[in-house]
């Protein structure tokens, strides 16, 4: 299960769970009494914040990989942040459980479970509308679009953050900035949870792929909790630090979910046949070494014969088993994890039979479910919706006096209607504004903006 890596002497110390595990909440609100917990430690807060807030029932109503339902439910970003939290939260109790054995005495080691699955919870959060092309349309918005007109505007590090938009920072500035009307701290999440789904924990500017955390805005936030939780820098970037060790758990049930779960979806679909989808998850199990499992599974089948029950079944047994061989990577790999010199991710570094079915189901979600008309269609719909919104609210927040601009903006929500002294801040807001929007709002707002769709006409 476990990898070679060697640690290098001169990486900085080992991170200690001590320092890793902190109740700090962001903002400026005083630290809660740890006494006072009304049956619900500050990580299950967290997750009560996130699970009641606003922008996460939005989530609903934005695309996973399947266009919306119409009489088959598929996925859904809500849905599938629950499921991953599910599969989170299992993870981090079963690493609570082996760091209590080895000795970790923190009071709040069992948290783990409840610190992942409210990082699941919210590592979609920042995610546009429209399925995973909604992060590509803004970026080409600013690459290929009419954005590109904006690049004299903004310092190089500003230009890379929307060129290279990602989602996983936008969550962190979703959750963490204070929005006019709103308090200091955004949700006043704990530093731990705020960096437990923090993946690529750096700047855009100067990374070798259009992956990073935070933006030119959450630095010096980012930068606080790096320094609380004692996230060590690596090399010589004062802004590059090593992932916080529950980022792993966090990436893997967000892996272990989309991986089989968009597969179910596509049989729902009749996209994938029931034979292939059956053939594709008894792949995981060895002839062998799995003998009694696969007999299990075939008595089972002989009482649940509906086709649909069997694939649910058969998936969840799959679930059941990568959740253990990623925790058993996890725990070969821990000096490296805690290191910092771990860098890849736990599904990677499955083995056996299990590597070899997603070495099969990889490639085969690429060509079957992504490259679905359905999907496409979607996402080009996206690219010409979100250009587009995109372009008529910048342009209205950098010449807000016009006549149009004035009405453009007071369809704005007020928390993003601040007090913006740079152009970076004023098109920030725009991308704030389109990136919460939910697949069918950003669809209504665009026909109206274009005269397509009229209230009260037609």
């Amino acid at each position: 299960m476990s990898i070679s890596i060697e640690i290098d002497p001169n990486q900085p110390m080992m991170m200690n769970w001590n320092k890793l595990i902190s109740t700090r909440r962001l903002g400026s609100l005083p630290p809660t009494d740890e006494h006072e917990k009304y049956n619900r430690t500050q990580f299950q807060r967290d997750y009560d914040r996130i699970i009641f807030s606003s922008p996460f029932r939005r989530m609903q109503n934005k695309t996973q990989v399947f266009p919306l339902p119409g009489s088959i439910f598929v996925h859904n970003r809500l849905t599938h942040s629950l499921e991953v939290a599910s599969v989170g939260r299992t993870l981090g109790s079963i690493l609570g459980e082996t760091l209590a054995r080895q000795g970790e005495d923190h009071p709040l080691i069992y948290e783990l479970g409840a610190v992942v699955s409210a990082g699941c919870l919210a590592h979609d959060m920042g995610n546009p509308p429209f399925g995973h092309a909604g992060e590509e349309a803004i970026s080409n918005y600013f690459t290929n679009g009419n954005g590109r007109d904006l690049k004299g505007l903004l310092t190089e590090a500003e230009w890379s953050d929307f060129t290279f938009f990602d989602g996983n920072a936008n969550a962190l500035r979703l959750l963490g900035h204070q929005f006019r009307g709103r308090r200091d701290g955004g949700f006043a999440l704990t530093y731990t949870t705020l960096s437990s789904f923090v993946k690529y924990p750096y700047e855009s500017i100067g990374v070798s792929k259009p992956k990073f955390g935070f933006f030119q805005s959450e630095k010096e936030l980012y930068q606080g909790i790096a320094e609380e939780l004692g996230l060590p820098q690596t090399g010589n970037d004062p802004l590059k630090f090593v992932r916080h060790p529950l980022v792993y758990l966090v990436e893997a049930a967000d892996d272990i979910c989309y991986q089989i779960m968009d597969m179910e979806d596509a049989h729902k679909l009749k996209i994938v046949p029931y034979d292939t989808i059956i053939g594709l998850f008894r792949n995981f199990y060895d002839p062998v070494a799995d003998k009694a499992i696969l007999a299990k599974i075939e008595k089972n089948f002989k009482i649940v014969t509906d086709p649909n029950e069997q694939v649910a079944y058969l998936r969840a047994s799959v679930i059941n088993k990568l959740v253990k061989e990623c925790i058993a990577v996890y725990e070969a790999n821990m000096e490296a994890i805690m290191h910092g010199s771990f860098n890849t991710a736990l599904i990677k570094e499955v083995t056996g039979s299990s590597k070899k079915a997603m070495d099969v189901i990889q490639p085969l979600s690429v060509e079957k479910i992504y490259h679905d008309r359905s999907v496409v269609e979607i996402e080009v719909a996206g690219y010409k919706i979100l250009g587009t919104l995109l372009d008529e609210f910048i342009q209205a927040v950098l010449s807000p006096t016009a006549g149009l601009s004035r009405r453009l903006l007071s369809l704005m929500p007020a928390q993003y209607r601040g007090d913006h002294q740079s152009d970076y801040e004023k098109i920030q807001s725009v991308i704030d504004f389109v990136s919460g929007m939910t697949d069918l709002f950003a669809l209504d707002l665009y026909r109206k903006i274009k005269g397509i769709n009229l209230p009260g006409i037609g």
